[in-house]
């Protein structure tokens, strides 16, 4: 199953990376290559995360990493990940 990266989600993490690297660039690449490997796990098995608490659909899902709670929806041709959060009520906007 190909996985898809949402604008939304390549923004909000870009962002977090940025201020991670102001203290160290050296963990916000560590940081940045074990999200990307995890996230790379959920093609094998998309459902294996929790369903999403900041949604009422099944097919949104949440990985929870550090802290950080990585949401992507699950369709029959991809997985798209539009959110990441932490500590926020909201990952982002309604994935489209």
């Amino acid at each position: 199953m190909r996985i898809r990266y949402k604008e939304s989600f390549k923004n909000r993490l870009n962002r977090q990376l940025k201020y991670i690297a102001k203290h160290s660039p050296a963990n916000a690449i560590k940081f940045r290559d074990a999200l990307r490997l995890r996230i790379e796990s959920v093609r094998e098995n998309p459902f294996k995360c929790r369903q999403s608490i900041y949604f009422d659909d099944t097919a949104i899902r949440d990985l929870v990493f550090k802290g950080y709670v990585v949401v992507y929806k699950i369709s029959d041709e991809s997985i798209d990940v539009f959110g990441l959060t932490k500590y926020q009520a909201t990952p982002v906007d309604e994935p489209h």
